[in-house]
């Protein structure tokens, strides 16, 4: 099952699928942000603000259309 990263609470994550949308896809794989990856949701601000990311140990901010654009896969804690 596939959930967008949008989907996911503080605290939770999964590996990177896909991403739906190309053009986000490609700022987002110079960021490091690659599928296969391993994410993990650390804050989200409110009011559809910004979503503070670990993406394989490296931390990440995106708006909030970009984070729902990354599919993750098999949640975990």
């Amino acid at each position: 099952m596939t959930n967008a990263v949008t989907q996911l609470k503080a605290g939770f994550g999964g590996r990177i699928s896909h991403f739906t949308d190309e053009r986000i896809a490609g700022k987002l794989m110079t960021m490091g942000v690659l599928p296969g990856s391993e994410v993990k949701v650390i804050r989200i601000a409110p009011f559809n603000g910004g979503y503070y990311l670990k993406v394989d140990g490296i931390n990440v901010v995106v708006r909030h259309n970009e984070a729902s654009s990354i599919m993750t896969t098999s949640d975990f804690e």
